[in-house]
């Protein structure tokens, strides 16, 4: 709205009350993200937000997201630099970042959660961003809350394929078909997948190691071991493996701290790599530490830290806009711990490259 003089108007929450036919308190509590508010009534003033040209994320003074990491070691490597590139993202537009841990068990019910109480205060947290390990019934209290929040989509249990809220994914799965078909190339036939598949991002690259297998006309096999701890899942999942006298030329484990557990087992077992055994991992946390260097999937996490916070500022711009999932691809890392074994298969037919998610 502009004045006489063609200069704006100073037009306040009274005006967009006046014309949504609401009271100045109900345009407020809209403007400070109350979902105790009718959602035709949230309709009204929104609408007459818009006519108005008022933004209601510009009113707010507060401007900072909350990093939630959810039952996770805060030394997590990986989720530490996607707190790094969410940091770098909020700095650079002007928004500060709370870093928060949050421990709960999936089992309880969403009623029965309690928040971090900084979580409460919409006049300080203005979104979520939801990293770690997550279930369905912290998105529910979420939602139910009316907290804006954007998902780290790979650590999500049980994640329903309607998604009701942003969402952020590394291509794994599609790291891991592609990781699978360089063994494949390189003439390997016994490949074993060595993992917990009952968490999420242990999984997903089963699933991609899977799909290549299949389509190679080979056998899946996996090795899992039920822990949390990556360096247990590889060392253990390793030794039950070679205890079991199958034939095997390559292990794939679900990531590079699994792999180091893969390492010491091989090597605690005499055997070599890649000499006796080649090894591959995933996200490239450790893998140019190891030696051999691990040939391994690269994944980019703090380009996902600042996905997840262009994500929550577009939604806190426009709350009412349709859920966004954006896929950040994954890149084949080959070092010197896999090798061609002496009969290979030929090079893997080329198919139109396309997310499995």
């Amino acid at each position: 709205m502009r004045n006489k003089n063609g200069g704006r108007s100073r037009i306040g929450l009274r005006e967009v009350a006046a014309i949504a036919g609401v009271s100045l308190a109900t345009v407020s509590r809209v403007m400070n993200g109350n979902n105790r508010v009718d959602l035709e009534i949230q309709k009204r003033v929104h609408d007459a937000a818009s006519k108005l040209e008022v933004d209601f994320s510009q009113r707010n003074k507060t401007k900072a997201l909350a990093f939630l990491l959810c039952n996770r070691t805060v030394l997590n490597a990986f989720h530490s630099r996607i707190l790094i590139g969410a940091e770098e993202y909020c700095a650079e537009h002007g928004w500060d970042i709370i870093f928060l841990s949050f421990n709960y068990s999936p089992q309880i019910p969403w009623r029965e959660l309690h928040l971090p109480n900084v979580m409460q205060r919409r006049d300080v947290v203005r979104a979520v961003l939801l990293a770690g390990t997550n279930s369905p019934n912290l998105i529910e209290l979420l939602e139910h809350k009316g907290i804006t929040l954007v998902a780290l989509g790979n650590n999500l249990i049980n994640q329903s394929q309607t998604l009701s809220h942003d969402v952020v994914f590394s291509d794994d799965v599609q790291g891991a078909y592609d990781i699978t078909r360089h063994l494949i190339a390189l003439g390997h036939k016994h490949i074993c997948f060595v993992g917990n598949t009952q968490l999420p991002w242990f999984f997903r690259c089963h699933s991609g190691y899977s799909k290549a297998m299949e389509e190679a006309g080979l056998e899946t096999r996996r090795s899992v071991i039920q822990s949390e701890n990556d360096g247990e899942i590889g060392y253990l999942g390793t030794k039950a493996l070679l205890a079991s006298r199958e034939q095997v030329t390559a292990i794939f484990a679900g990531n590079d701290p699994s792999a180091h557990g893969v390492y010491k087992a091989l090597r605690d077992s005499g055997l070599r790599i890649p000499d006796d055994i080649s090894v591959a991992g995933c996200n490239d946390t450790v893998g140019g530490w190891l030696y051999p260097g691990l040939t391994t999937i690269r994944e980019f996490p703090e380009q996902l830290g600042k996905s997840m916070v262009e994500l929550s500022l577009r939604r806190i711009a426009d709350p009412r806009g349709a859920p966004r999932s954006i896929v950040i691809p994954t890149e084949l890392i080959k070092r010197d711990s896999c090798r061609a074994v002496s009969a290979p298969v030929g090079p893997v037919p080329q198919k139109k490259r396309r997310s499995l998610l």
